[in-house]
């Protein structure tokens, strides 16, 4: 039994004017999320759930705008060289990004913001990212990257590739797609998620059963105020927010 991420949710006060950018972004279309009521980002515009290679964005409604807390969850985006890395950041600025300081002082990586103030990376060329498409990474503050790790390495189906006090790194068992990292951070969590992971159980698989596991490792229930919906909303033993898809 595991569960695999399927896509990136994202908080939006106009999710259709933010799925367009993070479409634009990435060289994906957007298109109707499952319910209609959403913007899906994705190399093909229209949904595919899940994407045998990438995680998708959904950009979900909601009524209130991003605090000026940093969000502790955020995107990195690969590049393939220098000249490619300028080229991406202007591109996005002329598309709505604006500078962030998150305290990164003099770095390689450019830190950006969407038009909602979602931080997020443009990396300089690393050779790790190679081949994951143009989401890097999907990286997550936490205290404590050991148990992120434990937890998520055995919630997923994703290989562990590194693990330390200061990072942990998961991917794909299949080798494709953005990593997962989870990057040691002195800040408290003190609001919730703008952006997390949906997961989804493999066809034939029970959703109530790994419900049941992923809260017998450490998940605990969280409502959102989600009322009676089809999916189940989580948060990992350091509180960062996740939702368990019902669809298989």
């Amino acid at each position: 039994m595991a569960l695999r991420p399927v896509q990136v949710n994202v908080k939006a006060l106009d999710h259709a004017a933010l799925g367009r950018f993070w479409a634009a972004a990435l060289g994906w279309r957007a298109g109707s999320g499952e319910s209609g009521a959403t913007t899906y980002a994705g190399p093909d515009g229209g949904l595919v759930w899940p994407d045998p290679v990438t995680l998708g964005i959904e950009v979900v409604p909601v009524p209130d705008p991003k605090t000026p807390t940093k969000n502790r969850v955020h995107l990195d985006l690969a590049t393939t060289s220098a000249a490619h890395q300028s080229e991406l950041v202007a591109r996005l600025r002329a598309l709505g990004a604006t500078p962030a300081d998150v305290g990164q002082g003099d770095v390689p990586w450019t830190v950006l913001a969407d038009p909602e103030g979602n931080e997020f990376c443009v990396l300089e060329p690393r050779e790790i990212y190679r081949g994951t498409g143009p989401i890097a990474a999907v990286v997550v503050d936490c205290a404590d990257p050991r148990a992120m790790a434990r937890f998520w390495g055995v919630a997923l189906d994703w290989t562990l590739h590194e693990v330390a006090d200061d990072a942990a790194v998961l991917r794909s068992a299949q080798g494709v797609g953005p990593y997962l990292e989870f990057l040691r951070s002195p800040d408290a969590k003190t609001v919730p998620d703008r952006v997390h992971l949906d997961l989804l159980p493999y066809p034939g698989d029970d959703k109530a059963a790994e419900v049941a596991r992923l809260r017998a490792l450490g998940a605990t229930d969280l409502d959102l105020g989600q009322g009676d919906v089809p999916w189940t909303v989580l948060a990992d033993p350091e509180g960062h927010e996740f939702c368990v898809l019902a669809r298989a």
